[in-house]
């Protein structure tokens, strides 16, 4: 049987990966997908001419639409990341009649809905395992291995910049200014972070794991979204007295009145093991009605952690190619007619619990008085640590643990709170789960 002839369009870190890894293990590759598959035909306007495996290419150009425009090739590889003009490339290809793999999670989140419409049309897949968490196969997990099950929540450390910055903070005590600029000097973060610190990247990953694992389209647009940069670092310190780890957690569960589709920093009980994954790996963790909680760790990024989700990907796609249409795997876990139209929860009637740090003058009374405000609006409090102040310090940290309460009421309590004339500045608010 003949080779299946791809199309690559990148060559940067995961295309290079992709190249290397499809050609050092191509004989391993063919046995497990039952024929040769070979790179005919790359685009690339910038790469490593020393990479391993280019010279197995049979073309390289400049020209992606070249690419996706060549009748040769039957399964389109985009790895060049962003809106444009990787969109309007991969609904070329799917014009064209080629199936197409990507890692691209900003591209599927905001546009998936319609590239999965106009590959149902034309009869082709698209496959985005390395789209989440890279080397870690958490879409096929959720899609095919958790296909029993109800899913009822996913939560995932799913950035490893964010979670790279808050090891440091917790494991050497720095600031958070200074981890970032070492965070860009090792390449875990871009010049502009935003993306990584303020939760959209993981976001764009949230979106497509909550609609596999709820049958839901996806809406990038109705996550909520909150980021690392006020996280200080006695913050992190109070938490661990507590009994805690800090992470920047996605949040994806389903409730009688909707789900729920977040992202932030999130208090996790330290004996739970998502709380111990450092540095920049990824881990979800995933309960089932039928199999409860299921953890998947591993290598978020890098070239060939995310090549391996990419070819595996490849190789799902050649075992399909004589497969009828309507007998594959749907791309978004359920056949897109039984797909539904769930809400999304606001984010003020989501549940969970606090922290909260309250600078407070150090005098009688006031405890009572915040104390009091927590209880008028039936919030419980588990724990309370009261700091001795410094010499001739006028204010002192106050940090309380909250049970579970909705997020309007604890934001009505904070405005309360904050308008004492003993509470100093704003009060510190991180949720709290404790993923049971």
């Amino acid at each position: 049987m003949k080779p299946v002839k791809i199309g690559l369009l990148g060559l940067g870190t995961v295309g290079g990966g992709t190249v290397s890894v499809l050609t050092r293990n191509a004989e391993e590759i063919a046995r497990r997908a039952g024929r040769g598959i070979i790179i005919s035909h790359a685009a690339a306007k910038d790469y490593n001419r020393g990479l391993k495996g280019l010279d197995q290419i049979a073309r390289i150009t400049d020209d992606a639409y070249g690419v996706v425009n060549d009748p040769e090739v039957e399964i389109v590889v985009e790895l060049i990341g962003g809106y444009k003009p990787a969109l309007d490339l991969v609904m070329t290809a799917i014009a064209n009649g080629k199936h197409v793999v990507t890692a691209n999670k900003a591209l599927i989140a905001t546009h998936g809905n319609e590239i999965f419409a106009a590959a149902q049309k034309q009869g082709v897949t698209v496959a985005f395992e390395a789209a989440v968490a890279g080397g870690i196969p958490i879409i096929k997990a959720l899609r095919e291995g958790l296909a029993a099950n109800q899913i009822e929540w996913a939560a995932g450390i799913i950035n490893g910049t964010s979670n790279f910055i808050l090891t440091e903070m917790k494991d050497k005590g720095r600031d958070f200014d200074d981890v970032l600029k070492e965070a860009q000097a090792r390449g875990y973060a871009e010049a502009d972070p935003t993306f990584d610190i303020e939760g959209v990247d993981a976001a764009h990953k949230l979106t497509i794991l909550a609609s596999i694992a709820f049958g839901i389209p996806l809406q990038f647009d109705k996550v909520y979204k909150e980021g690392i940069t006020a996280i200080e670092r006695q913050d992190v310190s109070y938490a661990a007295e507590l009994g805690y780890n800090i992470k920047l957690l996605g949040i994806t569960r389903k409730t009688a009145n909707g789900i729920e589709l977040r992202v932030h920093p999130t208090l996790i009980p330290e004996h739970r093991l998502i709380a111990n994954v450092d540095g920049v790996m990824n881990a979800v963790l995933v309960k089932g009605d039928a199999v409860g909680p299921t953890l998947y760790y591993g290598a978020g990024a890098g070239a060939e952690p995310t090549a391996s989700a990419v070819i595996a990907d490849i190789i799902d796609v050649v075992r399909a190619l004589t497969t009828d249409p309507g007998n594959r795997v749907p791309h978004l876990a359920f056949q897109p007619k039984s797909m539904s139209n769930i809400a999304i929860l606001p984010m003020d009637e989501v549940q969970t619990g606090y922290y909260l740090r309250v600078h407070a003058v150090d005098k009688p009374g006031v405890l009572s008085d915040v104390t009091t405000i927590l209880g008028d609006l039936g919030i419980s409090i588990e724990a309370i640590i009261q700091k001795q102040p410094d010499e001739d310090a006028t204010l002192v940290p106050v940090i309380l643990l909250t049970q579970k309460v909705t997020e309007k009421n604890m934001n009505e309590a904070i405005r309360k709170i904050e308008a004492l004339d003993s509470v100093s500045g704003k009060v510190r608010r991180i949720r709290v789960e404790t993923l049971a």
